[in-house]
């Protein structure tokens, strides 16, 4: 069985849906699962639609506005009295009456069953569009399946629970489903992460023992660099795990950090493809004696530079990192880069959640703390050492670290 996951902007209108089924005609629609994301600038319009609920602002026609958008994509797919229609405006209505009767104050949980619609809606359309086209598919519940602990915006899988619901699937069908999404013990959705539809799919790949898995994109495949951000930059044609994981971890924005662990441990083959040149043979991520190694470039944007130092010039002591990381874990920020020397720490933040503050704060009481916001973090993977100047031009560097042909720097 094949996995293929198709994300915002494969889908981002009528055309783009109907590409989808293009790009089907040339890999196949035999015995695979689809996982989608939410079309376009979805997910970030519902965000929006949280932060007037919030506010107490007028939120309704902040609804309204992603429900016509969605009519109009769904007007250039479907006959007049198609069913899809009443479907579409009853996941809105559905959306009304969640937030009419909603009393919980925590942000986090109201964000998930709102923000998860994106992808409800989405999957629903393509599913039906393919249906009508000849392209037979069951549409799925994702929450269904995917089950999670109760931490909303951030959810942890249960593998057991997980895998016995999947592994029940027919695997001589098609299905449609969203990514994104799980849900805990009393079924609220909880989502997996920003960007995690790229996880979804490789949980559904995981459990499915697939013979492959496949993310479509807007770009060629996994490059040495994001073509927007660096000149020069070339397609990757066959990496290994380990180097996609590395890559991940360190920003590469073309692969979900989660996605490759599921993969790996079961040697899925994963391909990152363009839906615009679906022939063309993409990236393959996996075990080859092709895998490459070059010089690769990571930009990490909107990051926090935090310096920590203890106010007697003690040592940064174990008990002191523990402090530390049990508060960074606490509020859910996340470490890109650490070094210490014996009476500080320097740590580069990402802060998802918009925590820091928060964080700073109670720091602040124990330690000397100094932030700088909106710092950047480059890093080059492969990077060849002799011409370790270049990395530096035109750049003010406030924090640097080498390892392992691994450059790291900073700026402002």
């Amino acid at each position: 069985m094949k996995v293929f996951k198709f994300g915002g902007a494969s889908v981002k209108d009528a055309e783009s849906v109907k590409n989808v089924a293009k790009v089907l005609e040339t890999q196949g629609f035999e015995k695979c699962l689809l996982v989608v994301s939410a079309m376009g600038k979805t997910t970030n319009a519902l965000e929006k639609v949280m932060e007037y609920y919030f506010k107490k602002e007028d939120f309704h026609s902040e609804i309204e506005k992603i429900k016509q958008s969605h009519l109009e994509i769904t007007k250039g797919l479907f006959a007049e009295n198609h069913s899809i229609f009443n479907e579409v405006a009853l996941f809105f209505d559905d959306l009304e009456a969640f937030l009419r009767r909603n009393k919980s104050p925590n942000y986090n949980f109201v964000y998930d069953q709102v923000v998860s619609c994106g992808e409800m809606i989405s999957s629903k359309i393509l599913s039906d569009y393919l249906n009508d086209i000849g392209f037979s598919n069951s549409w799925l519940d994702a929450r269904d399946y995917i089950k999670t602990d109760d931490s909303y915006r951030e959810g942890v899988v249960n593998w057991k629970e997980t895998e016995a619901n999947i592994s029940k699937l027919g695997k001589e069908q098609s299905y449609v489903t969203q990514g994104f999404i799980g849900s805990e013990d009393n079924n609220f959705t909880v989502t997996l992460g920003r960007e995690g539809s790229d996880y979804s799919a490789a949980i559904f790949a995981y459990c499915l023992n697939a013979d492959a898995m496949t993310i479509w994109k807007d770009v060629p495949g996994v490059m040495t660099g994001d073509p927007r951000k660096f000149e020069n930059v070339t397609l990757l044609s066959n990496i290994s795990y380990e180097e996609a994981i590395e890559m991940a971890y360190y920003g590469a924005s073309v692969i979900h950090p989660k996605t490759l662990q599921p993969l790996k441990q079961k040697n899925i083959p994963f391909y990152v493809k363009s839906f615009v040149e679906p022939v063309k043979p993409g990236t393959k991520v996996g075990i080859s004696d092709k895998n490459q190694s070059e010089e690769s470039y990571i930009l990490k944007e909107n990051q926090v530079l935090m310096n920590i130092s203890t106010r007697d010039f003690s040592f940064i002591a174990e008990d002191h990192i523990s402090q530390i990381f049990n508060l960074l874990a606490k509020y859910k920020v996340k470490v890109s880069l650490m070094q210490n020397s014996a009476i500080s720490l320097a740590l580069c933040l990402e802060d998802k959640f918009g925590k820091i503050d928060l964080v700073n704060e109670e720091l602040s009481q124990k330690f000397n703390t100094d932030l700088v916001k909106n710092v950047s973090l480059y890093t080059v993977r492969n990077a060849n050492l002799d011409e370790l100047s270049k990395f530096y031009q035109n750049k003010k560097v406030l924090l640097e670290q080498i390892s392992k042909q691994t450059v790291q720097i900073v700026t402002n």
